[in-house]
């Protein structure tokens, strides 16, 4: 029998319950089992086997039914919008035996951020609750219920986090030459996804032509977008203000771009067809000029007192010959030639300290 349910299943080898699960089998009188096929949770419980003797002996078994943990959808929280700024709660239930944990998870890995300052990579329990959520707290979060009966089952919850749609220009200032093309960029965020579009100074908006190519890169997150413009073959009369323009359901937000007209690019000379001029030999630093230009004049003195000294020896006649015949010349001549023949000897010196 059932003792918690007060339910007699068999008798002898009659089966009373009406439960169509339950059989009951025994070894020639001596050992008897109680089969129950298809366990169900409602099966758990203590149940006893019964001998009416004069004396009824009794013995007791326990039936404990694991059962792998259920996601109860109907108590656990759904896909949720929220302004950026707002506390989100997320609740998740589950049902199962023994009763199962619950663990909260980013799908991408990334931290939950708790509240300010406080982030952490997993949450343990049936609620998770964020304050002030912002765009980076966006995506999807997984509620994992396990219990040590496989299989673990996980719900995916998306987090939406709605907010108006904000600009970011990298060159307000754009310069471009003369029929050359020029490409102009903005960068958006806005959540829902926001409607973009360019326009000119005087407010028409720039339609896709031959003229100008428009561009929407999606980045990551998704909610960032790059907005591209691109002009073909300027002309004097597209110089001027351009406005990329986002709107969505939250708001709406542009910014300009002015371009102006530039000098075309100048071609640069090939490095490789520059000559470069050897470096020159640097000085001797054992001889500094300045000691050089003072031995070079004190030579000078000493030539200039030998000339005083040979003036003052007189008026000598010397015999130089020349191609055999002789040739008498007075001493003031001779003096002079050879005053220069030693300047040229202290000259060649200095010459030779120097280099």
């Amino acid at each position: 029998m059932h003792f918690e349910q007060s339910a007699i299943l068999t008798v002898h080898n009659h089966v009373i319950t009406r439960n169509p699960r339950v059989s009951v089998t025994h070894d020639k009188h001596r050992t008897w089992f109680l089969h129950i096929s298809d366990v169900r949770e409602e099966d758990r419980g203590r149940y006893m086997c019964q001998i009416n003797t004069v004396t009824a002996k009794t013995q007791f078994g326990y039936l404990h039914v694991v059962v792998p943990p259920s996601i109860d959808d109907s108590l656990s929280s759904s896909d949720v919008i929220v302004r950026e700024g707002a506390n989100v709660t997320l609740t998740c239930r589950a049902n199962g035996s023994p009763k199962p944990t619950i663990k909260w998870k980013r799908d991408d890995n990334s931290k939950i951020s708790i509240s300010k300052g406080h982030s952490v990579s997993e949450w343990e329990g049936e609620v998770l609750e964020m304050e002030r959520i912002s765009r980076l707290d966006m995506g999807a979060y997984l509620c994992i219920a396990s219990n040590g009966v496989p299989p673990t089952v996980s719900k995916r919850v998306k987090v939406s986090v709605d907010f108006p749609p904000m600009l970011w220009i990298p060159h307000q200032l754009v310069g471009a030459p003369l029929y050359y093309n020029v490409t102009l960029e903005c960068f958006t965020e806005a959540h829902p996804t926001s409607l973009n579009y360019w326009t000119r100074d005087d407010g028409h908006m720039i339609h896709q032509s031959a003229k100008y190519h428009m561009e929407n890169l999606v980045g990551v997150p998704a909610y960032k977008t790059h907005m591209k413009l691109l002009i073909r073959h300027i002309v004097t009369e597209d110089y001027g203000t351009y406005k990329c323009v986002a709107k969505n359901p939250r708001g709406e937000s542009d910014g300009t771009i002015r371009l102006y007209t530039s000098s075309p690019p100048t071609t640069t000379p090939d490095p490789r067809a520059i000559t470069i001029p050897p470096p020159s030999k640097p000085p001797r630093h054992d001889t500094p000029f300045a000691d050089k230009g003072t031995k070079y004049q004190s030579n000078l003195n000493e030539i200039d007192k030998g000339k005083q000294k040979s003036d003052e020896g007189g008026g000598k006649t010397h015999l130089n010959w020349v191609g055999g015949a002789s040739q008498v010349t007075d001493d003031a001549d001779w003096r002079r030639s050879n005053q220069l023949i030693l300047v040229v000897m202290y000259a060649s010196r200095i010459f030779i300290q120097l280099f």
